[in-house]
């Protein structure tokens, strides 16, 4: 008989989940009925783990596309087993483009959302005017060489607290503030690609994606540097022309002050 777990103290623990995936063939992390979603593959292989219907709950959506090494999701659960075993037991179950890397025991008021501090992205683009067979799923094959310092020199804007209105796409009914932090933005090379890494508080729908979608703009000669930070003064919707694609986006990792601290 299916068992939903419900809160409560007694018999129940809480387990974190330390999880990798390849987006590609998946509607993103969070659940929609009738499509395949990371979130549906994850709750299914708990049940025919535990026989417990569980909802999870992820430290970050990530897009219909994108990918992610280090995802934390959470969950409750009457189970007995240890999370060394719940990792072999769910890997079992999981198809072979998500796995789950580690789990640990977390105190049943901790909030892997709330509580993190830092998520840190890497957008992965590789210029090429022939295109890629190997990494069109993995990263933003750009057809035309790109100008990697002046998107150096550009994204240097985005580092602080800044309303992030003008590279989030439409919050609809969400009253949520558009405000948000930066710690870190800089671009590396590990050949052949061009990587973008950011870390922030948190981030608003497509922000990373509409941000590199500017930043590659700006590698095409196409704006000049201070385009990002006219586009933050703006503070308006609608002045983003390019997007990124999902492909090239990976959740690498999620911080926490006590829980989780060496994961990655």
């Amino acid at each position: 008989m299916d068992t939903t777990v419900l809160p409560g103290p007694e018999g129940i623990a809480k387990l974190a989940l330390v999880i990798e995936y390849d987006g590609s063939n998946y509607h993103g992390f969070q659940f929609q009925p009738a499509v395949p979603t990371v979130q549906g593959e994850l709750e299914e292989a708990i049940f025919k783990t535990t026989r417990e219907r569980i909802r999870v709950l992820a430290a970050s959506r990530t897009d219909a596309g994108a990918h992610a090494r280090g995802q934390v999701a959470s969950f409750r659960t009457k189970s007995k087993l240890t999370p060394e075993t719940m990792v072999r037991a769910l890997n079992y179950y999981l198809p072979e483009d998500i796995v789950v890397k580690r789990a640990y025991k977390i105190d049943l008021e901790f909030n892997v959302q709330r509580n993190a501090v830092s998520r840190e992205y890497h957008y992965y683009m590789l210029d090429s005017e022939e295109g890629s067979a190997l990494w069109r799923k993995y990263a933003y094959v750009v057809p035309q060489r790109l100008d990697v310092r002046a998107m150096e020199q550009a994204c240097t804007s985005l580092v602080g607290c800044h309303d992030f209105m003008g590279f989030t796409s439409d919050l609809g009914s969400q009253a949520s503030s558009t405000v948000r932090t930066v710690y870190h933005a800089s671009f590396y090379q590990d050949s052949p690609f061009i990587i973008f890494k950011i870390i922030g508080s948190s981030f608003l729908p497509h922000q990373i994606r509409h941000i590199v979608g500017s930043l590659v703009t700006v590698g095409k000669g196409k704006a000049n540097t201070d385009y990002i930070k006219n586009i933050l003064e703006a503070g308006k919707r609608g002045i983003i022309k390019n997007s990124a694609p999902a492909n090239g986006l990976y959740l690498m990792q999620v911080k926490y002050n006590d829980y989780l601290e060496n994961y990655s």
